[in-house]
């Protein structure tokens, strides 16, 4: 009953944090203004993706949390936590392709850095961040070609 609490409410926590952010950070006129790259995804893809994503990222750092609390890999699940929660308002909130790069590729090395450190330890929370590093390798990419086409 404890592990399902505490995985509930870092799940609730990280997808509560992650939509208001996003809600108070919309792309708006500035962001369709842009020229963007071929492979940009359509805008309704970006919500329900992060939504199923902050739900394994929650995962992830429950598990973690319970197994090995003052570890490097919980260290690095706050560093890209707070990463993730910074680069919507630095790419939308102050319209910046070159700020949300900033942040952005930190982010990704946090991420395959708390990859490598559960990768002996917790198959779950690897599995649960697998598609995030895929995601946020994307979104970097994508985040690139903006920066260089606008």
């Amino acid at each position: 009953m404890r592990n399902a609490l505490t995985n509930l409410i870092f799940m609730i926590a990280v997808t509560g944090i992650g939509i208001l952010i996003g809600l108070s950070n919309l792309p708006g006129d500035w962001y369709d203004g842009l020229v963007k790259p071929s492979f940009n995804p359509p805008a309704w893809l970006f919500g329900p993706v992060w939504t199923v994503l902050y739900v394994l990222i929650g995962l992830a750092g429950a598990r973690i949390w319970r197994r090995a609390r003052r570890s490097k890999a919980m260290t690095l699940w706050f560093g890209q936590m707070i990463l993730n929660f910074l680069w919507s308002p630095a790419f939308f909130g102050q319209q910046s392709t070159g700020l949300g790069l900033i942040v952005i590729l930190p982010m990704l090395a946090l991420i395959l850095a708390f990859l490598w450190q559960v990768r002996r330890f917790d198959k779950v929370a690897l599995a649960c961040f697998i598609p995030y590093a895929a995601w946020v390798g994307f979104a970097s990419v994508l985040n690139g070609a903006l920066f260089l086409l606008n």
